[in-house]
């Protein structure tokens, strides 16, 4: 608290006795008269960093999470001071998405570079807290050159954030490389795959864990898969990055189970009425809560989605665990049964012939080379079922790039994943 000293003289008697008097009296009247300076410690928190997503054209979606229930104020300019704001929208953070918000920001200037600012404001008093700040490129409307990174597998098989190591230092090194955007391909966390403190590696210094009380453990409540997120959110290159470039957002397996699929995957909870597993709905829920993605009703929470990011490319996120038919090698007549399901298939096949772009990138969450027997025994099929599915859809964007450059020969498709 401030204390203003007006001067040296002492009081009289008489001044003395008015000054006590009507601190006696301000102090009858309780609260409103109390002189009360908010501590940090009343002002609602940014827990986790903030992150923005599925960038388009005009739009985009900002995300963050606050320490407590609270009002999410998001303000857009184009320029790094702020001086002037384009875009101003709130989103509520509440208890029943563990403090999450996101929000669309949609009428964003075109062919511009958006900086972006994240508060929280207390429900009651108005209070408002920290401020973090952001960054993202709004995806061009004319043919300029579009960079991206892409990945997967964060913190798998125990290897988690070990400061002394720096962290998540390929964060560090992407974030470097200033990418318009990155593509996740998949096992953000790794659900199944608890942290321990340490991990001693042959002939190698020990590698010593951030450990907390929900990545100890697989996890199975809402509350587990939640914390498995907020794991994530402890390592300050990982926030870093995310403040700075906006991602496009898959998942696989790990965010379940390991080579989950649809049906016959459920802990001791089994099924809701309609048969769907009660596990893989937690686990959707939390995956949707933490990811800047967009909500689209059609998706039925699935990541399938057709991201143009310019005219020169357009991403296609396909979902490669939530449409495969877990009957496939149970039945004589294999015939219609895909990892990518009939309407996937249809929809990946129209949105790609639909699509102007100079390239077209179909992003994976699942390799389609690599041979897993657990795979195999919850639905993939053999892989070679899965490298037919993929070939025949590069067959298009290989006709097109024929027609358009003349190329004799159509190039490769590469599919690469680097372990975070």
């Amino acid at each position: 608290m401030a204390v203003a000293i007006r001067g040296k003289q002492g009081l009289t008697r008489r001044q003395l006795l008015v000054r006590s008097a009507t601190t006696v009296a301000l102090a009858s009247v309780g609260g409103l008269a109390k002189p009360y300076l908010s501590r940090a410690a009343d002002r609602p928190r940014i827990a986790g960093g903030i992150q923005s997503g599925d960038v388009a054209t005009e739009s985009a979606v900002v995300w963050a999470r606050a320490d407590r229930p609270s009002r999410m104020i998001v303000e857009c300019s184009t320029v790094e001071s702020f001086k002037s704001i384009v875009r101003t929208a709130s989103m509520d953070a509440l208890p029943d998405r563990d403090f999450t918000a996101k929000l669309l920001l949609d009428g964003l200037p075109p062919e511009h570079d958006i900086f972006y600012r994240v508060r929280f404001e207390d429900f009651s008093a108005g209070l408002a807290g920290e401020t973090q700040v952001g960054h993202f490129r709004i995806a061009p409307t004319e043919r300029r050159a579009v960079s991206f990174v892409w990945s997967g597998d964060s913190a798998g098989q125990g290897w988690g954030i070990d400061p002394s190591r720096g962290g998540m230092r390929t964060y560090r090194t992407m974030l470097q490389n200033r990418p318009d955007f990155f593509i996740h391909s998949g096992d953000h966390i790794y659900a199944d795959c608890p942290v321990p403190s340490e991990l001693k590696p042959a002939e190698r210094e020990t590698w010593r864990n951030i450990v907390t009380e929900e990545k100890s453990i697989v996890a199975h409540s809402l509350d587990e898969f939640r914390g498995n997120y907020r794991y994530n959110l402890l390592d300050e290159n990982f926030r870093a990055f995310h403040a700075e470039v906006p991602m496009l957002a898959q998942w696989d397996d790990h965010e379940v189970t390991n080579d989950w699929s649809p049906i016959g995957t459920a802990d001791d909870t089994g099924y809701a009425e309609d048969g769907t597993s009660r596990l893989v709905a937690r686990a959707r829920r939390a995956f949707h809560e933490f990811m800047p993605m967009r909500a689209m009703p059609e998706r039925d929470g699935r990541s399938t989605a057709r991201c143009h990011t310019g005219p020169l490319l357009d991403i296609f996120l396909i979902d490669m665990r939530s449409y495969r038919d877990s009957t496939w090698n149970k039945r004589d007549d294999r015939s219609d049964a895909f990892i990518l399901g009939p309407a996937q298939l249809a929809w990946l096949k129209r949105e790609l012939a639909a699509s102007d772009a100079t390239w077209k990138v179909i992003a994976a969450d699942l390799p389609i080379g690599i041979i897993s027997e657990d795979a195999i025994a919850l639905g993939d099929g053999p892989p070679e079922r899965r490298e037919h599915e993929i070939a025949d859809l590069f067959v298009i964007h290989q006709a097109r790039r024929r027609h358009e450059y003349g190329l004799a020969d159509g190039g490769h498709a590469l599919h690469r994943r680097a372990s975070l």
